[in-house]
């Protein structure tokens, strides 16, 4: 049966430049992909006349239904646009959900792929960008999962050349903490937007020593105030060694930079 395993990303700096009429927010951000914390995704063709896909989910407890998971309705969406037959899902969770670590949305990237693999749908890297983006703000960067700028909700993308071989990549989130991304929006201080600062794209290549006081994540100061413990462990990052650390996304996961 088919098999592949999807990986987390961690942001590279976190802009919120301002708010859309649709509600959304405007972002810049570095996506970096992370393949040392995977989830795991099996998908086999269902030998029964069942209608519909169905789906099992282990690992880590999740806190949605198996049919409201975004690997269904990543089915669902080729199923409508293509008629692809019925499919069992088996995905095991390994990637904390409430993390910034992007976890679901790989796992809905991960299964387009797949599935217009299994069933000759044909599409380029562009046309799995364009649907996965109608899964989520993120989805669309895990289809190429390569570094990128990303601008927009999170959905337009720009690749770049980031190469971080000499150094590992430690994630941790502090035990019992979760942020939910509305709770990280209502902190936000609406007066911040599109306050000037470094370009993302510049400041990666600057030494990495200069980092700390150049690529910031906006979420932090929304989420550190009522989550201490997620602050401190940045700062307990910096104190093991870490050239840079920062926490991901809108938390609470937190990453610290290490030379290997």
């Amino acid at each position: 049966m088919p098999k592949t395993d999807p990986n987390c990303k961690i942001n590279l700096g976190l802009h919120v430049v301002g708010k859309r009429p649709d509600g959304y927010h405007d972002l810049q951000t570095l996506f970096l992909p992370v393949t040392d914390l995977c989830d795991e995704l099996e998908i086999t063709p269902m030998q029964t006349d069942s209608p519909a896909a169905t789906m099992e989910q282990d690992g880590i407890a999740l806190d949605n239904a198996p049919e409201d998971n975004l690997c269904m309705k990543a089915w669902h969406l080729l199923h409508n646009e293509f008629g692809i037959p019925p499919v069992h899902i088996r995905l095991k969770k390994n990637i904390p959900f409430g993390a910034g670590l992007g976890g679901g949305s790989s796992d809905a990237a991960f299964t387009l792929k797949m599935l217009n693999g299994m069933f000759a749908l044909g599409l380029d890297n562009r046309g799995l960008e364009q649907r996965a983006a109608q899964l989520g703000a993120d989805c669309a960067f895990f289809i190429q999962n390569r570094p990128a700028y990303a601008t927009g909700i999170g959905d337009r993308l720009q690749p770049i050349s980031l190469d971080l071989s000499a150094y590992r990549i430690a994630i941790e989130i502090p035990e019992g903490e979760h942020v939910s991304t509305r709770e990280a929006y209502a902190g936000l201080l609406s007066e911040r937007f599109g306050q000037p600062r470094p370009d993302l794209r510049e400041a990666v290549r600057r030494p990495i020593d200069e980092w700390r006081r150049l690529i910031v994540n906006d979420f932090e100061m929304s989420v550190f105030p009522s989550h201490p413990a997620i602050a401190a462990l940045k700062e307990r990052m910096y104190s093991q060694g870490a050239r840079y650390a920062s926490m991901t996304g809108s938390g609470a996961a937190v990453f610290g930079i290490f030379e290997r």
